[in-house]
């Protein structure tokens, strides 16, 4: 088995891309579909595959000093005899020279083989749509964002993730209060009372994803969610043709305890959205018992765009199965201060009429 694939249509010889539009392999100089599992041969082995020594890093007329190539690798263009240069982490990419696509198979075998993909639904036409989206209607955003901010890249890529089942075995205690008022003819009463409230229950929990790429920001990468696993195939390298890939450099031991956090945090709130009836809920105390189940490795769609406004630079991601789209938005100061003023002038000129109405009436 060759260390870089390129899927070859089998009527003109171009290179298969992997179209979300169709769910195929497609052809974009001939059109010709073909479906994904008719390549599932090019993974046999994917098991039991090692990837071959890294080239040696020689070129004609270069030449890299002691330190230079740590963590990098290079790699061969079946098509163009170009140099594919990527980090230690690299699994899909494309030519820079030719531009073809490429899987690097040797990142996803043997021990780094995923279970299973969630193939991409969205293209990057939807992509762009859905960050326009995001940024229309945004009344404190920069008018100079909106108007004249281009898109520097989009890049459709596979993220790793880390999915964790669980069981729990909780039980929560709160102080709650019930308030009751009333008035007569000369006073105005309250009364509050006060209960302990108790909960305990048992959960399962499956699939609680973590990304397993240092690259990617967990805080963003878990604003995309939710994924629906219920989409997921087993893994195809073909899948990724066309796109960005890494594979995981955060190690499942490494990932499991911000699922295990996670995974406490919601067995509390759905004990919690248990309760009702009480004007308030203070917590006293509690308590989580988790049995860790096992865990799968998977890749999840995401669209990564990136942007430059006034010299910074504006991350922002769509989910590639939803469309969910994620990212900050920069905030024009003078907006914000002329927002406040219009508020102030508007609620002071109520205020007057209110009070004006009330000295009248008196």
């Amino acid at each position: 088995m060759a260390d870089i694939q390129e899927y070859k249509c089998p009527h003109c010889g171009g290179t298969l891309t992997f179209d979300s539009g169709t769910q195929t392999m497609k052809c974009p100089y001939c059109d010709s579909e073909i479906d994904v599992a008719a390549l599932a041969d090019f993974d046999r082995g994917l098991d039991d595959f090692t990837a071959s020594e890294e080239m040696k890093w020689e070129t004609p007329g270069q030449v890299w000093q002691e330190g230079e190539t740590e963590g990098m690798r290079v790699y061969v263009c079946k098509s163009c005899g170009g140099q594919i240069i990527g980090d230690e982490n690299l699994g899909s990419t494309s030519c820079p020279f030719c531009g073809n696509p490429v899987v690097l198979m040797g990142q996803f075998s043997g021990d780094l083989k995923p279970d299973y993909i969630i193939p991409f639904k969205l293209d990057k036409n939807a992509a762009k749509a859905a960050y326009e989206r995001h940024i229309s209607g945004r009344k404190l955003l920069p008018s100079l964002f909106k108007n004249k901010n281009h898109i520097d890249e989009i890049k459709g890529m596979y993220v790793p993730y880390w999915l964790f089942d669980a069981e729990t075995e909780g039980c929560v205690q709160y102080l709650g209060t019930q308030v009751r008022t009333w008035t007569d003819s000369r006073n105005q009463y309250t009364e509050t009372r006060y209960f302990d409230v108790y909960r305990e229950g048992r959960m399962s929990f499956a699939n609680v994803p973590v990304d397993g790429s240092s690259k990617m920001p967990d805080d963003l990468m878990e604003s995309l969610e939710p994924y629906d696993f219920s989409e997921a195939v087993d893994f195809q390298t073909a899948y990724m043709s066309g796109y960005f890939a890494d594979k995981y450099d955060v190690t499942s031991d490494d990932a499991m305890p911000r699922a295990n956090q996670r995974v406490k945090e919601s067995t509390f709130q759905a004990l919690q959205n248990t309760i009702g009836g009480y004007a308030t809920l203070t917590p006293k105390g509690g308590n989580v018992e988790m049995t860790s189940g096992e865990s799968k490795y998977a890749m999840y769609p995401v669209w990564m765009l990136n942007t430059t406004y006034n010299g910074e630079h504006y991350i922002f991601a769509m989910n590639g199965q939803t469309g969910k789209m994620v990212g900050n938005l920069p905030v024009d100061k003078n907006k914000v201060w002329k927002y406040r003023l219009k508020w102030t002038v508007i609620l002071g000129a109520i205020f007057s009429a209110i009070l004006i109405a009330l000295l009248f009436f008196l």
